[in-house]
């Protein structure tokens, strides 16, 4: 069965009530064991032809090959009135606990805007009630809201790339392949090499 693909409808809604600035949020790495959780943020343009020819391949970025998504983002980056992405490190996770580290990398992602976003769609369980602008959670959101999609794909190429450069730094874990997450490998490498600084003490292995 052929799935829909993401689309402007939540963004259309919001343009025609006369709003421009419309920011979409989806985070990366959040069940991981080790690295950061990453919150992308990206502003689209009013301009719903050109964004229909740009931005055709996007979809949930689960769907998508780490190739596909890599291949995508300067497209998103290029287009975008706005784009960023935002960080939590292992040690704020711990001290902070997953939700609030994620809004925490959330709103490192909105501060390094340019844009002061008028509206937020965030993907459901990433709202940021601590912000006085107004914003929908979407559940499912980077299958069916535009925004969301692309930064679901910005947080993926982003996270994946620094977790390339901490398997540099802590060889041994093979984080450039499984990018942090509880695979058999990771596990095993868990029980022979302990933990690193960039693991998360407060996930439990299983």
């Amino acid at each position: 069965m052929k799935r829909a693909k993401p689309n402007l409808k939540f963004e259309t809604d919001l343009w025609d009530s006369g709003l421009r600035f419309i920011a979409g949020l989806d985070e990366a790495g959040r069940g991981a064991l080790a690295g950061p959780v990453a919150v992308g943020a990206v502003i689209l343009p009013n301009d719903k032809p050109l964004l229909s020819r740009t931005l055709s391949r996007v979809r949930d970025s689960k769907q998508l090959t780490p190739l596909q998504r890599f291949s995508i983002a300067p497209a998103i980056k290029d287009i975008a009135l706005a784009w960023s992405v935002g960080f939590a490190d292992a040690d704020e996770i711990d001290s902070q606990g997953i939700v609030r580290a994620t809004r925490l990398a959330a709103i490192r992602a909105l501060h390094q805007f340019s844009i002061t976003p008028q509206y937020l769609l965030t993907d459901f369980r990433l709202e940021l009630p601590q912000l006085d602008i107004s914003q929908t959670s979407i559940v499912k959101g980077d299958a069916h809201c535009l925004s969301i999609a692309c930064a679901s794909i910005l947080a993926k190429t982003e996270r994946d790339a620094l977790m390339r450069e901490l398997d540099e730094r802590h060889p041994g874990y093979g984080l450039a392949k499984h990018k942090g997450y509880g695979t058999q490998a990771h596990r095993s490498a868990l029980r022979r090499l302990g933990m690193s600084s960039v693991h998360r003490r407060s996930f439990r292995v299983k």
